[in-house]
């Protein structure tokens, strides 16, 4: 198991904050109407109108969005003795309930079920209210931020696979509009990165690095 020798405040959350940030306000500029364009549009119907059979898998994988996971790893971080990545657990899931609240108060959007006249709402989705940003795709997106610099090798593509899975069953399911989905992206990349520059992330040790090198198997959390 990998030891760090450190933790440390990274200038690549300050860089990837802002990047977030950006990539939030240009989708809030382009929806700051109401309306969905016809690129955005045909993209929603492309991934909506995909096969009946996809909807079971999805149905399930939303749920890895929902508010509880956050506080379900923040558990399992302090089982596995994780102090840091506990806290910055909380921290997202508190963020992602502040800033989705904070981007209603600017930016407001229906669901798809209304501004889409021929949506397919599955699964009992709701069918009205605040679309942008996906509260499912900001949390899930922020806890990947703060996960995965407690994984090694492969494994860390492993959160965002989960991001990516979530991100496209919300837009199948039809509760979410492409750009919902990309701009909750943008404002869960910020909620993580100020998560860790609060709690500081852990600094590679020259054990780990070895490891890499050809010695390591699974995905070992650092220890604090």
């Amino acid at each position: 198991m990998a030891r760090p020798d450190t933790f440390e405040r990274r200038r690549l959350d300050v860089v990837a904050g802002l990047g977030g940030l950006v990539v939030l306000v240009a989708c809030a500029i382009v929806v700051r109407d109401g309306t969905v364009g016809s690129l955005e549009r045909s993209v929603f119907e492309a991934i909506n109108g995909l096969p009946e059979s996809l909807e079971p898998p999805m149905r399930l994988a939303q749920f890895l969005g929902v508010l509880v996971v956050g506080p379900i790893v923040a558990v399992v971080a302090l089982v596995l003795r994780r102090w840091r990545l506990a806290l910055a657990a909380v921290l997202v899931t508190i963020g992602k309930l502040a800033a989705e609240r904070t981007m209603w108060h600017f930016v407001s959007r229906q669901r798809p079920g209304i501004t889409e006249p021929d949506a397919i709402v599955r699964s009992g989705t709701a069918t009205s209210g605040a679309a942008f940003v996906s509260g499912h795709v900001i949390l899930v997106t922020a806890l990947a931020w703060v996960i995965t610099p407690y994984l090694r090798g492969a494994w860390r593509f492993a959160p965002w696979v989960v991001v990516a899975l979530v991100a496209f069953a919300r837009i199948y399911l039809g509760a979410h509009n492409p750009l919902d989905v990309v701009g909750g992206i943008g404002l869960g990349v910020a909620v993580g990165c100020a998560a860790n520059l609060i709690v500081a992330v852990p600094v590679r040790s020259r054990v780990e690095r070895a490891e890499k090198a050809g010695t390591s198997t699974g995905p070992g959390l650092p220890s604090e």
